[in-house]
């Protein structure tokens, strides 16, 4: 029921899609698009005119107004004047959203349900609180390690092949932990859940860069972010529904019931990804010819700027500056998301002065669901270079000023402003979050951008292994009553994040950055 309504839910968020792509008519989709169209518009001018002339003097010319027809529709095929490919983009988004935020959705799920079975597993297991931190952070490191052979291998096989194995596999293990007996099995599980969820982001990331033109891509990357807010509101009801479902009407415990029902769940969306999914547009049953071939004309005019535009082959995009330069921004950035979300049940509940329960998840749930709004409306209106270079500095600078904000309300005991700043927070993460992704696939395609984006994710994800050590350890040099040093310095890194994105506007060379712009005259 959960991956019904997750679908229902996406399928209504990307009607929206329809009425966002009417503007790409209005607008430039690539720079080199529109060069390449003004350029083949004159030379079909010119060959018209000549024509005009020839048909004046030698009647038999008109075998030549076959070949300057079929010439012009070459020109405007994938362009943003092409009716067809605002209706294949409409498409693909409709028949591929729902599926891949299904996949993170349940992967979320899997990495956060521990959380309600810590009490559990240490009562009925023994499982000590040293091998739950333990297990907590080894998920990060077989993450990181694995991320960058998962693409590639996404990239050899396909990405329906390899997203379906990936959620296969890591239900499998997920479910696994039901039969969880000491601290050794529970640490070794955690890091195989690592390992088989790795290259999940980054492969549907590079799958989204290969089926959206730049113009819709950070729209298509906020659907998916989407997720994220779902499986936050969703996912602590279904996780002690379950839990409670367990203990009062099966011979197992709740927490074996959680473990093992949202494993399958993952092994189920993963076989459901083999039929949902396609790997190009020339392979979609849903597309007709027309709309294939807009696509993918589209695409390969794209793909030829990012090919000139960055770095060829594995090695040369993983020693790229700007693959390590975006590694760091998002760095920062999940250093922000982990080192809020980690705590937010118990910062809500220092804040409201109640235990963590029902209460405490219930206002936990107003923040997602604001961010849910806000990563949306920002993704489908961010779609020029100015927008996405300002809007997203603005987004890392309010990040910082509202974690600073919660940390100030916790310390001063005022617990309305203390929701309304992570509100804030949490809505400015999740839309900066889209938007820090449409530069690395601007500039990464093939092999290269297998290589770039995944080492940009590895990397970057560490942040969420780095930000609650560094937190605790803050709180612990400098003890106050409402940790507010520890929240203070997540705060630091995303003005540090803010500065970097805006400092991309000095950036020379950046062929796919026009790839946006609505006046856009190429000179490059």
């Amino acid at each position: 029921m959960i991956a019904l309504s997750a679908t229902n839910s996406i399928n209504i968020s990307t009607n929206g899609l329809i009425n966002n792509t009417n503007n790409i008519s209005n607008t430039s989709t690539t720079s080199d698009i529109i060069n390449f169209t003004n350029t083949s518009t004159t030379s079909c001018t010119a060959s018209t005119s000549n024509f005009s002339h020839q048909q004046h003097h030698q009647p038999t010319a008109p075998a030549h107004s076959k070949e300057s027809v079929l010439s012009a529709e070459s020109a405007t095929r994938g362009s943003t004047h092409d009716p067809a490919l605002k209706s294949a983009i409409a498409k693909a988004s409709k028949h591929l959203m729902p599926m891949l935020v299904i996949l993170y959705f349940v992967a979320f799920l899997d990495r956060t349900n521990v959380g309600f079975a810590e009490e559990a597993l240490s009562v009925d297991r023994g499982i000590s609180d040293g091998a739950f931190a333990l297990g907590a952070g080894i998920f990060f490191i077989g993450y990181a390690i694995f991320e960058i052979p998962s693409n590639l291998l996404l990239k050899r096989f396909g990405a329906r092949f390899w997203l379906a194995r990936i959620a296969v596999t890591w239900g499998i293990v997920a479910a696994a932990f039901a039969f969880t007996t000491d601290d050794v099995m529970f640490v070794i599980l955690r890091f195989l859940l690592g390992v088989t969820e790795a290259g999940l982001f980054p492969g549907v990331i590079m799958f989204l860069s290969e089926w959206f033109p730049n113009k819709v891509r950070v729209q298509m990357f906020s659907i998916f972010y989407l997720a994220q807010p779902f499986s936050q509101m969703l996912g602590a009801p279904l996780s002690g529904g379950l839990i409670s479902f367990g203990d009062t009407l099966t011979p197992w415990h709740g927490w074996q019931v959680m473990f093992f029902a949202e494993g399958m769940l993952a092994v189920i969306a993963g076989f459901a990804a083999l039929y949902f999914l396609t790997n190009h547009p020339q392979k979609a049953k849903w597309l007709n010819q027309d709309e294939k071939d807009s696509l993918t004309a589209a695409m390969d005019r794209e793909d030829t700027v990012r090919q000139a535009d960055g770095p060829v082959g594995i090695w040369k995009a993983m020693a790229n500056w700007k693959v390590w330069y975006f590694t760091v921004i998002y760095f920062c950035l999940q250093i922000a998301v982990y080192g809020t979300t980690f705590y937010l049940p118990q910062q809500v509940s220092n804040l409201i002065g109640q235990d963590v329960g029902w209460q405490v998840g219930l206002v936990s749930a107003i923040p997602w669901l604001v961010g849910l709004f806000a990563c949306y409306y920002v993704g489908r209106n961010a779609n020029t270079v100015v927008r996405r270079r300002n809007w997203g500095t603005l987004f890392f600078i309010a990040t910082g000023v509202f974690i600073l904000g919660s940390a100030w309300a916790g310390a001063t005991l005022q617990p309305v402003l203390g929701i309304l700043f992570i509100t804030l927070a949490v809505a400015s993460f999740l839309s900066v979050g889209p938007i820090t992704w449409s530069y690395p696939t601007a500039f990464l395609t093939g092999a290269a951008a297998a290589a770039g984006i995944g080492l940009i994710n590895s990397l970057g994800n560490l942040g969420g292994f780095v930000a609650p050590i560094m937190r605790t350890a803050i709180n612990a040099g400098v003890p106050t009553d409402s940790g507010a040093w520890g929240i203070v310095s997540l705060g630091v890194f995303a003005f540090l994040a803010a500065a970097m994105l805006y400092c991309t506007r000095f950036f020379r060379g950046a062929k796919a950055d026009a790839l946006l712009d609505t006046t856009a005259n190429v000179t490059h």
